[in-house]
């Protein structure tokens, strides 16, 4: 779950003025006033995000860099913020296109720090192109950057069963041998809670909550009740 990631904010969806601003997907889940894990509150886009993408696999190549590259800017930030800036990271990072980015200047790091539509840390700047590097190196090694990140959970995602916002853990063993297997790689801002939150939003765990409807959509089962 997000809590330095997403923020807790609520219960859930009840304000049926967001609606118009979600996608026929997740009006439908307000109409029905599905349950949710609840930090996504109500802001329209945190609804769709964790309704359409959190916790969902991940196996595009590009798709997986957007996540690690915005994943690595949020560390000591609330996720919201990195959300609401997405797009602004899209269009400064060639399209999260991590052969582009490997390839970015210092000047181009500089130019960068002028840009209002992103966080403007020198310090994650820098080592985002650096991460852009050191992802298609393992890339390169692997076949995929794919193949490597799903290893670590043996390629399924691990399915918990949590019930409450308070059992969801900060980081697993599986993060912390992710993490310490990145920066061995030459990887910034991996550290295993980072990481963990990493893990979860592209689906190598489902940490919904068991009330959620997510979670069961993503590969939950439900304990039959005994006879």
């Amino acid at each position: 779950m997000r809590e330095s990631r997403p923020e807790a904010r609520g219960e859930g969806v009840r304000a049926a003025g967001v609606r118009a601003a979600l996608s026929p997907r997740v009006d439908a889940a307000i109409l029905f006033r599905m349950e949710r894990c609840p930090w996504c509150g109500s802001e329209p886009q945190y609804v769709a995000y964790h309704d359409e993408e959190w916790g969902a696999p991940v196996h595009d190549e590009r798709r997986h860099f957007e996540f690690l590259l915005l994943e690595t800017q949020q560390a000591g930030l609330s996720w919201s913020t990195i959300l609401r800036k997405r797009e602004g990271y899209r269009r400064a990072f060639a399209g999260f296109d991590p052969e582009k980015v490997a390839a970015f200047s210092a000047a181009r790091i500089d130019k960068l720090m002028t840009d209002p539509g992103i966080i403007r840390n020198r310090r994650k700047l820098e080592a985002t192109v650096r991460n852009a590097a050191a992802f298609l190196e393992v890339a390169e090694e692997r076949g995929s950057f794919d193949a490597y990140i799903w290893d670590f959970v043996d390629g399924k995602p691990i399915v918990n069963a949590w019930r409450c916002p308070s059992d969801v853990p900060a980081t697993s063993a599986e993060s912390d041998r992710l993490a310490a297997d990145l920066k061995r790689r030459g990887f910034g801002f991996v550290g295993s809670t980072t990481i963990y939150a990493h893990m979860q939003a592209i689906g190598l765990v489902n940490d919904h909550l068991v009330s959620c409807f997510r979670w069961a959509e993503l590969g939950g089962s439900p304990r039959r009740p005994r006879p």
